[in-house]
């Protein structure tokens, strides 16, 4: 078996099998096809100015440098063109970018103009990966916005709850022993327990087979979608039936859920709503919509909202529940917990700010929202480490004329470089500085508290999307890594090993990948 797909997942990297021979004539007639597909839309878009080759052979040299260098091709795009759009090749299709001053054009066009769902399912080959039903019927995203916006306080105790245990249970800490861990498997461990705390409740969110296959699920899916992405359209439902990874997983799933499932709609019949002890989580929301009954469905529907927070690689939402949550959450705070053992000299004003707080508060939503410091050490890895270089993404519907004027035809991509935004210099002073407090500093003025926030919405910070597809999650993942922040600093010591230094992210395509292989010591904090 040759080995042609490598990915990174669980601190190293883990090697996929497939065999060539029963592709080779395959992948020869698509690539043709591909090719000539490709060249046929390009010629729609000639009126827009390329950075890279434009030819159809050219196109895919460049095609090749953005795959492996995206955030260079993106500077330069900027440099030559500034805010105007312009287009980069990929392997299969052009992408056009537009610029901050496009984002009024994203929340003007509708949905049936301009569609974030088409884009999504295009990228992540959702309809072949994971069928059309609930793509057909994702009354999901309301339940999860509904809930969590209206009652996240009532889940609180439950997360943090987790993250203390889990912690404990992971780290294991002897003493006052220091204790060495790969910080990025840790890391999604914490992370995948924490969510599914909230998503499936105790005692599943603690099944070491359920946080392992709720990771591997986020790979499985991206790791099918991408091969698909190398074959024309209409070759997608005939290759997706012999990608085993995916459909292998969500069978592993099904079979920790149905019996779950089963039950509570037993009881739910026998009692009706006499149930006292009923589970609060968002497997229970989805039961009681009563839309359907079928454990595949439902499992689906976990899945993806656990890809929304749990994935770490992915470059779109996924129907509107954040599909790059974990992306956020995981690599956001394995991001964090480098910046917090790279630069020790911030730990002190940071412990300050929480110890203050939780004396005075205790473990609640109110505490954590006060805690301005954590919060801007989180939003500025996020904006200087964002794990996507890009965060809006929307499929042309019809023909649209752009605010400028730009003409976009029908079956468009456009995606904004928000790798580029969060780098502007006339908004961001020294914006290649990794500077923990750039948002706290604003919270001087109250009136500016709301704007400068991790969760806020702005032209100028876009980890979580803009408009009306703006990551409903997001208030759940704020509020998880604060949590998590605030417990380190409260609870341990850190620091690289000896002769370690931050790493450097890895960038793929448009993911930015904080090193799996790292390690970070722990202790239990040192009582001054």
């Amino acid at each position: 078996m040759d080995r042609l797909y490598v990915q990174i997942s669980r601190g190293r990297l883990a090697v996929m099998d497939f065999s060539p021979t029963s592709y080779i004539l395959a992948a020869i007639c698509a690539t043709a096809l591909a090719l000539a597909l490709k060249l046929y839309r390009s010629s729609k878009l000639n009126h827009i100015p390329s950075v890279g080759y434009s030819s159809w052979l050219g196109s895919y040299i460049s095609a090749f440098k953005y795959l492996t260098n995206a955030a260079e091709i993106l500077r330069e795009g900027y440099a030559k063109h500034k805010e105007m759009p312009f287009k980069v090749p990929t392997f299969n299709r052009w992408i056009v970018f537009i610029g901050r001053n496009h984002l009024q054009d994203i929340k003007k066009f509708g949905d049936d103009e301009l569609s974030f769902l088409e884009s999504a399912k295009d990228f992540l080959k959702t309809d072949h990966l994971l069928g059309p039903d609930i793509g057909a019927n994702p009354y999901h995203i309301s339940v999860v916005r509904i809930h969590l916006a209206h009652s996240f306080g009532l889940y609180y105790p439950c997360i943090k709850d987790e993250v203390h245990i889990a912690f404990e249970e992971l780290l294991d800490l002897k003493d006052n022993a220091w204790k060495s861990v790969v910080a990025a498997e840790t890391m999604r461990k914490i992370v995948c327990r924490v969510s599914n705390r909230v998503y499936v409740g105790l005692p599943l969110c603690r099944d070491p087979d359920w946080i392992e296959l709720n990771s591997r699920f986020a790979f499985d899916w991206i790791t099918d979608a991408n091969i698909l992405k190398m074959f024309p359209v209409f070759l997608a439902p005939f290759v997706s039936k012999i990608l085993p990874n995916t459909a292998a997983t969500i069978q592993r799933a099904v079979k920790h859920l149905e019996p779950v499932i089963k039950e509570r709609l037993r009881i739910m019949s026998e009692h009706e709503d006499e149930w006292s002890d009923k589970p609060d989580d968002i497997l229970q929301w989805l039961i009681d919509e009563k839309q359907e009954s079928s454990a595949r469905l439902f499992t689906l529907r976990l899945l993806a909202i656990n890809f929304a927070s749990l994935y770490s690689t992915a470059n779109v939402r996924y129907h509107s529940v954040s599909f790059e949550d974990d992306l956020i959450f995981r690599q956001t705070f394995t991001q964090a917990l480098y910046n917090l053992a790279a630069y020790p000299q911030y730990v002190k004003p940071l412990r300050e700010e929480v110890d203050a707080i939780i004396q005075e508060h205790g473990w609640t939503t109110e505490a954590t929202a006060l805690m301005q410091k954590v919060d801007s050490f989180l939003a500025e890895t996020q904006r200087h480490q964002g794990v996507l270089l890009v965060t809006i993404q929307r499929k042309a519907m019809k023909d649209l004329t752009l605010s400028d004027g730009t003409f976009i035809p029908k079956g468009t991509y456009l995606f904004v470089p928000t790798y580029v935004v969060h780098r502007n210099s006339a908004v961001y002073e020294d914006p290649d500085v990794f500077d923990p407090f750039r948002f706290s500093r604003h919270h001087t003025d109250r009136n500016e508290d709301t704007r400068h926030q991790m969760l806020a919405m702005s032209q100028d910070y876009l980890p979580f999307g803009y408009g009306k597809h703006v990551c409903p999650g997001r208030f759940l993942v704020t509020y998880e890594m604060k949590t998590m922040l605030a417990h380190i600093l409260t609870s341990y010591d850190v620091k690289f090993e000896d002769g370690v230094s931050r790493p450097a992210s890895i960038h793929w395509d448009m993911t930015v990948i904080a090193d799996p292989t790292v390690r970070v010591m722990f202790r239990k904090r040192a009582k001054n």
